[in-house]
């Protein structure tokens, strides 16, 4: 799944950024995070509707 992000964020689809402040506890490290940008939302695929 990775490759596919890194191609997205190179093809300005998406917005990464690694966590600046990961919560206590739980994880070990920080997490990479990704959102989607305008160009992004605009191909990004919309779900069906399926009709009864």
């Amino acid at each position: 799944m990775h490759p596919i992000l890194i191609r997205l964020a190179d093809r300005g689809l998406l917005e990464t950024a690694w966590e600046s402040d990961p919560p206590a506890g739980g994880r070990p490290s920080a997490r990479h995070l990704y959102r989607l940008t305008g160009p992004g939302a605009r191909v990004r695929p919309q779900p069906r509707l399926e009709h009864a």
